[in-house]
């Protein structure tokens, strides 16, 4: 495609119908591909095409050219609801079918395999029941193999449908020309073609095929909607109705979708809140984990944002409105889930490659496998059913559900934990992953000043006193430190998380001293710690310099009275998730701007060896291209637009939840919840679903090599061979789902023995700052 060409190109979905196996994948992709520019991507497993084209090109161009390949396609629109419906017409019409199938065929299959209920005249039944089910029944299959040949298409239905007509035609032909019609016939019932003696009638494979592969893709279809309940799950978190508040206090109800940003609407307890938001009234607790993975509930309260589609488990709240429709992070994660469903890995291109030329290829082998039963003396019923067995046990579904199916399942189940993969290249990195690079700020630490101690005097004001006091004074300050020591106060008050401090009076702040100020008749003054400070403040100022902490003193009416020690804590699980990293084989380095001091001290206590600090986003950069330059599978964990770099360059880029957008354009994977376990879990994750579309192509490929010699050689009856294949895509589509209820593991960190007794130090560290940042 040509500069302009790209700079002009367009992406549009369609919903492709008709697709049963991995050789229709291969032909719709072929047939799309004709066309100039064009480069489209097929889901067999969702039923989606993922089209790369020319502007130029419109959808109906596209539809056109699906509909040229034999099948069915619309262009996929969201639904206004937000959700998306499930096909459950079509599932109603199939399973109706099966029903009326099963019905018809039962007493066929018993009469043609126990040869003691056969009576008189019993064949004569058995056709009539056959007919409509070798019809009727199997008419999907008919209908799309003969759209098939009029597009010079061969795919699975053309394997069902030949099998079924060739089966019914033998009998047709045995009881009329054959000597099967006979009122006495009786038919011994053997899995072996050379056990036949005499005229066989072959009803049971003209009723069996179509009876086990109408069964294996109900099932099939019903496994492969639970691989995407996931991403239902969170399509059904959006709202259809809010309660809306105007400027005078009125609440009326209005659709979901007609929520305007900067509107006021309420969420009462037990309700969903109906699209992103910042709390303006009330204080409640939030249950997200629908949609970022945590398990705890989050308090909320006035100035915090909420997320769309968390419910509110406490109080009534009041939330404006920040972003509605397609710019909500629920909508994100969902368009991110889908994109990345939509991508094939490399295993599954070759696996779509091989199918491509597997169809054709059967139709060869089968009809070699007929010359030489013939050629051989063989009798004409055995050489037949031979070749049947071939078309019928060669279907290649297993082979095109192997790896959309695991994808389909494993994405949704990232999504529901918080961790968003854009795509199957991306769970193929993370497999491999064996370096980490960890940003400091906003990543590993919580990003923004808090309090970490509150030193003072034996003989001076309690700590509690002189926390009230020097809150109070900072409510007048703009200044981060001040802001953070105000916070604190205000959920340390005694009277109870959220009330009011003290008014302050004759405030005063000079720039680059201090503030100061009268609280209830007392002069507070907060600055720069004193030079001449002694005994255990003097000490508290040394210990927080050591650690790279900032320190305020507190003087109240002229006599110093505390010392405030604030930094950036790291953030809770820290440890844990650097640990946990450790364990996976992945080594942790640590890359910041800050400065060498606090770099320093984060790193020791999260046992972080590899330090690299006041990093340029350059300089980040180039660290990343250095260790892929030593052979090391590089990823980088990052929040910041300083981080976008080595983002970009990395094997693999992590953004944290809260990213800014530059950071989230520039990573392969996102944490939706700040939670830095998330990248070992991530990991775990990939390497499961990696192992289990190994297996499942593995599977794939040995069902087709074992199965194909045994009915090629007489050893497997058709009706067996239906059935061997319907298992086969079951067992597939099965071993995909398991990855439904995968489960993040919980690590003891290193260090801490079986019966708890004692936690290194830098898991105490780690156990601290969780503890304290549990009750900012």
């Amino acid at each position: 495609m040509s500069g302009v060409q790209q700079a002009l190109a367009s992406t549009t979905d369609l919903k492709v119908t008709g697709m049963t196996c991995a050789a229709c994948v291969s032909r719709v992709e072929k047939r799309l591909a004709r066309l100039e520019g064009v480069t489209a991507t097929v889901n067999l497993a969702t039923g989606t095409a993922r089209i790369s084209h020319p502007a130029a090109l419109t959808a109906e161009d596209l539809v056109a050219a699906v509909e040229a390949a034999g099948y069915g396609a619309a262009p996929i629109t969201p639904p206004e609801d937000g959700t998306d419906d499930d096909p459950q017409d079509a599932e109603r019409a199939d399973r109706w079918r099966l029903l009326v199938v099963a019905v018809l065929a039962m007493p066929v299959l018993a009469l043609s395999m126990v040869p003691a209920w056969q009576f008189t005249c019993w064949q004569w039944v058995c056709f009539g029941l056959a007919v409509p089910v070798a019809t009727w029944g199997s008419w999907p299959f008919h209908a799309r193999a003969l759209r098939g040949l009029r597009h010079a298409a061969a795919t699975m239905d053309t394997l069902v449908s030949l099998g079924v007509t060739a089966s019914l035609a033998w009998s047709t032909y045995a009881l009329f020309l054959g000597g099967a019609g006979g009122v006495d016939y009786r038919m011994p019932f053997s899995l072996l073609f050379s056990d036949h003696h005499g005229t066989h009638v072959y009803l049971e494979g003209a009723v069996g095929v179509p009876l086990s592969v109408l069964a294996g893709r109900l099932l099939e279809t019903r496994a492969r909607r639970a691989t995407g309940s996931g991403l239902r799950a969170l399509a059904e978190l959006t709202v259809k109705d809010v309660t809306v508040r105007d400027d005078e206090g009125r609440e009326r109800l209005i659709p979901a979708a007609g929520l305007q940003v900067g509107q006021d609407f309420t969420v009462r307890p037990g309700g969903r809140v109906a699209t992103d938001g910042q709390v303006v009234e009330g204080a409640s607790a939030l249950d997200q984990s629908l949609v970022t993975g945590e398990s705890e509930p989050v308090e909320v309260g006035p100035g915090s944002p909420v997320v769309g589609g968390a419910v509110n488990a406490g109080g009534l709240l009041l939330v404006r409105a920040t972003a509605v429709g397609a710019d909500t992070q629920l909508a994100a994660i969902t368009r991110m889930v889908t994109e990345a469903q939509a991508v094939k890995a490399r295993v599954q291109r070759l696996a779509d490659t091989v199918a491509g030329v597997f169809v054709p290829a059967v139709l060869a082998v089968a009809v070699t496998v007929l010359g030489f039963w013939l050629g051989a003396g063989a009798d004409t019923e055995s050489a037949v059913t031979t070749a049947v067995a071939v078309l019928v046990v060669a279907c290649p579904c297993a082979l095109g559900l192997a790896t959309p199916t695991a994808l389909l399942a494993a994405t949704g189940r990232g999504a529901q934990l918080g961790i968003l993969v854009s795509g199957p290249q991306a769970l193929e990195s993370l497999r491999d992953i064996d370096t980490v690079v960890l940003d400091k700020t906003g990543t590993l630490t919580t990003g923004h000043m808090s309090v970490t101690r509150i030193t003072t005097r034996p003989d001076a004001l309690p700590a509690g006193d002189v926390l009230r006091l020097a809150g109070s004074v900072e409510q007048g300050s703009e200044h981060p430190l001040g802001r953070a020591i105000t916070a604190h106060a205000t959920h340390s008050s005694p009277a109870g998380p959220g009330e009011p401090l003290p008014a302050v009076t004759d405030f005063r702040a000079t720039a680059g001293v201090g503030v100061t100020g009268l609280i209830e008749g007392r002069r507070v003054v907060i600055a720069s710690p004193d030079e001449s400070l002694e005994g255990v403040l003097a000490d508290a100022v040394t210990a927080a310099e050591a650690a790279a902490h900032t320190c305020v003193q507190v003087t109240v009416d002229g006599h110093p009275q505390a010392v405030i020690e604030l930094g950036d804590l790291i953030r809770p699980g820290s440890y844990r998730a650097v640990d946990h990293l450790r364990r996976l084989g992945v080594k942790p380095v640590l890359a910041t701007g800050d400065r060498e001091a606090p770099a320093r001290a984060v790193a020791a206590a999260l046992g972080i060896t590899d330090v690299h600090a006041r990093c340029t986003p350059g300089g980040k950069a180039d660290l990343v291209s250095e260790l892929r330059t030593q052979g090391r599978r590089v990823a980088v964990l990052g929040d910041g637009v300083n981080d976008a770099a080595a983002l970009a360059r990395a094997d693999l880029g992590i953004a944290m939840g809260g990213s800014t957008d530059a950071a989230a354009a520039a990573s392969d994977v996102t944490l939706v919840r700040a939670d830095i376990h998330a990248v070992a879990d991530a990991v775990r994750l990939a390497r499961r679903t990696l192992a289990t579309i190994r297996v499942n192509l593995t599977w794939a490929f040995a069902y087709n090599l074992a199965t194909l010699p045994l009915a090629a050689t007489g050893w497997l009856d058709p009706m067996l061979a239906a059935l061997a294949m319907s298992a086969s895509s079951l067992l597939v589509v099965g071993n995909s789902l398991r990855l439904r209820s995968w489960q993040p593991q919980t690590l003891r960190p290193a260090g801490r023995t079986r019966g708890g007794r004692q936690l290194p130090p830098a898991a105490r560290t780690d156990q601290r700052s969780s503890t304290f940042a549990s009750r900012q």
